[in-house]
C-alpha cells in the first residue's frame, strides 16, 4: 500500500477524475485501487435505492424541512439511473452527497463490470466504487463496500481496497445466479471473495435462497438478505394469483 502524493496542478486545470476523493488515501500496490474503509458497525435496518432517495429528498426540499431516514442508500439499479453523463454521481458528487447525508449510510456504488466490457472499463468501475465510498466515509457517512466481480481475470483487482473481516454487500439481481449455466461463475467468485476478504457479514440485495449462501452460513458467516424491488413485485404478483 502506498500513500497518495499530489503535485500542484497547473493554473486553469480542472479535476476531471475527482482526485479530491482520494486525497490522503492509501492505494493497493499493483492495482492502484484506493482503500475504502468499512465505517458501518451494524447491519442496516433497510435499504433504499438512490432513485428513491432522490425522490424523498425532492419531496422534503419542497416542504422546506430537514429529515433523516434510518436506511442505507444502495445503487443496485441500472447505471444510467445514477451514473448518467449530465447529472450522475461521478459528474456531480456533491449533489449526491447532499442526498445521501439524509440517510444512515450508503453501500458503495455498483458501477457495472460486465463480462463483455473491455478490461480498462472494468478496472475503472472498481476504482470508482472505492474512491466514491472512501470520499463518503471522509464526509462522516457510514459506508459498506459493495463487492462486484466478473470472470476470473477480474479477481486480480476486483476485491482490492476492501478491508478484511468486515461487512460487505453484493447484489444478486443482475448477477446471473438465477441462470443455471451462469451460476458456477458467480459461485466461484463468491467463494474467492470470502477466501480473500474473510467477511464476517454479507448483505445480499436480492435472493439469497441458493446453496452457496447456505454453505457460507454453515461456515459461520452471517448472511443478511434484503428483498429487491424485483423480488417484491414478484411476491406481490404470486400473492395476487393465489387470492384469485
Amino acid at each position: 500500500m502506498k500513500n497518495n502524493s499530489n503535485s500542484q496542478p497547473r493554473k486553469g486545470c480542472k479535476d476531471m477524475w475527482n482526485a479530491f476523493m482520494v486525497e490522503g488515501a492509501e492505494f493497493v500496490i499493483g492495482s492502484d485501487i484506493p482503500i475504502c474503509p468499512c465505517t458501518a458497525q451494524n447491519v442496516p435496518k433497510q435499504l433504499i435505492s438512490y432513485v428513491e432517495a432522490k425522490h424523498l429528498c425532492k419531496l422534503h426540499r419542497a416542504e422546506g424541512a430537514d429529515y433523516h431516514v434510518d436506511a442505507f442508500v444502495h445503487f443496485y439499479i441500472d447505471d444510467q439511473k445514477f451514473d448518467g453523463p449530465q447529472s450522475g454521481i461521478w459528474i456531480k458528487p456533491y449533489e449526491a452527497l447532499e442526498i445521501i447525508r439524509h440517510f444512515s449510510g450508503a453501500i458503495t456504488p455498483d458501477f457495472s463490470t460486465n463480462a463483455d466490457f473491455p478490461d480498462p472499463i472494468k478496472r475503472n468501475s472498481t476504482y470508482k466504487m472505492r474512491a466514491f465510498g472512501r470520499w463518503l466515509s471522509e464526509n462522516s457517512l457510514q459506508v459498506i463496500n459493495n463487492v462486484r466481480w466478473g470472470t476470473e481475470e477480474t479477481w486480480e483487482y476486483c476485491f482490492d481496497g476492501i478491508p478484511y473481516n468486515s461487512i460487505v454487500a453484493i447484489g444478486t439481481v443482475a448477477s446471473g445466479i438465477n441462470i443455471l449455466e451462469n451460476r458456477p461463475d458467480f459461485e466461484k467468485g463468491l467463494f474467492k471473495m470470502v477466501e480473500l476478504l474473510k467477511p464476517h457479514t454479507i448483505l445480499v440485495y436480492g435472493s439469497a435462497n441458493y446453496e452457496c449462501f447456505r454453505a457460507l452460513s454453515a461456515m459461520g458467516i452471517r448472511i443478511v438478505p434484503f428483498m429487491s424491488d424485483t423480488n417484491i413485485a414478484f411476491s406481490v404478483k404470486k400473492g395476487g394469483e393465489k387470492n384469485e
